[in-house]
């Protein structure tokens, strides 16, 4: 177990002091810059707003950490939000709703993870691959149109309050603590780190590496469904293009708050501060008037930003 030993021997919290001067900064520009930036209402706001990126953002960093990706996430997110729609119109029930959302977003982890270490497919092409069948499966089952008809009392998940504070935050707060522990606290996590780190060692060692990265993705996926669920929410709506996208920014929050995407970095709570990153960029963005279609472009030029600094700080380290 030495060279699993090996790979935890540097914290993964270590960069988040880089990334902390990061987010001070950023704050501090749309300060100065937009007036009312700090008022309570905004910020509040920029976390409500953000919560969907959050909640994408940790299932992402599972994955990453395994040296793995998911493009699929945002489609699942769309097929997730389109299946409690319609499960909840055909039966009446939202539990039944919320249970086959979750499931969705399960088998479709599983599927990723199978042809990831089962197969032994590059994570890029296999989750590619399933992008595109998810997109195809839901315009299939909705024929390009909304799904309209959710029952009035399902908007509680993403609009409701509990104790004076959102629902969705104390989701947000209970999915951000479970993945923390399995992280760090667990046998899991400890895995996923090494599987990512050195994955030949990882084997040497007795890391049931198949396995734990099918877990890992399974994992993902859950949270993902649960995403969707949310998204649907929102809406009130099953919208066929709603999660599209989300998984660029997913990858970039991760990347931004410390995770590498050669694998065995990260941290729940640098992801978590480089998603609220991305979601203060937008709304910084909104009030100094920059056009939707520019900050687009912004967020692929932060991706490409993430990862070349991650690299050249790769280079390094080799």
């Amino acid at each position: 177990m030495a060279e699993i030993a090996a790979t935890m021997s540097v914290h993964p919290l270590r960069r988040l002091p880089g990334v902390a001067i990061v987010l001070t900064l950023l704050v501090v520009g749309f300060a100065i810059a937009a007036p009312g930036f700090l008022s309570p209402p905004n910020i509040a706001n920029v976390l409500v707003q953000s919560t969907l990126l959050l909640l994408l953002s940790l299932p992402m960093t599972l994955v990453i950490m395994t040296e793995g990706l998911d493009l699929s996430m945002g489609a699942v997110v769309t097929l997730a939000s389109i299946v409690v729609a319609l499960v909840s119109l055909a039966t009446g029930s939202m539990p039944l709703g919320l249970l086959a959302a979750v499931a969705v977003g399960v088998v479709f982890g599983l599927v990723n993870g199978y042809l990831v270490a089962g197969l032994n497919i590059p994570p890029f092409v296999a989750t590619l691959g399933t992008l595109g069948i998810i997109r195809g499966l839901t315009l299939i089952i909705t024929n390009g149109l909304p799904v309209h008809g959710v029952p009035q009392g399902f908007s509680f998940l993403g609009e409701g309050n509990l104790l004076g504070v959102p629902f969705v935050l104390w989701v947000l707060v209970v999915c951000a603590l479970a993945t923390h522990v399995i992280l760090e606290h667990t046998r899991l996590g400890r895995y996923a780190y090494a599987i990512g780190s050195n994955p030949d060692a990882a084997v040497y060692a007795g890391v049931p590496v198949g396995f734990d990265t099918t877990t890992v993705y399974a994992l993902g996926g859950m949270l993902t469904g649960l995403a969707g669920m949310i998204e649907a929410s929102r809406l009130m709506t099953g919208q066929p293009a709603a999660g599209n996208g989300y998984e660029l920014q997913a990858i970039a929050a991760v990347v931004i708050g410390g995770g590498s995407l050669h694998g065995g970095e990260g941290s729940v709570v640098g992801t978590l501060i480089g998603a609220f990153i991305m979601g203060l960029l937008s709304n910084g963005s909104d009030l100094l008037g920059v056009s939707p279609y520019l900050q687009q472009a912004i967020i692929g030029a932060v991706i490409i930003l993430a990862v070349t600094v991650d690299e050249l700080r790769k280079r390094r380290l080799v």
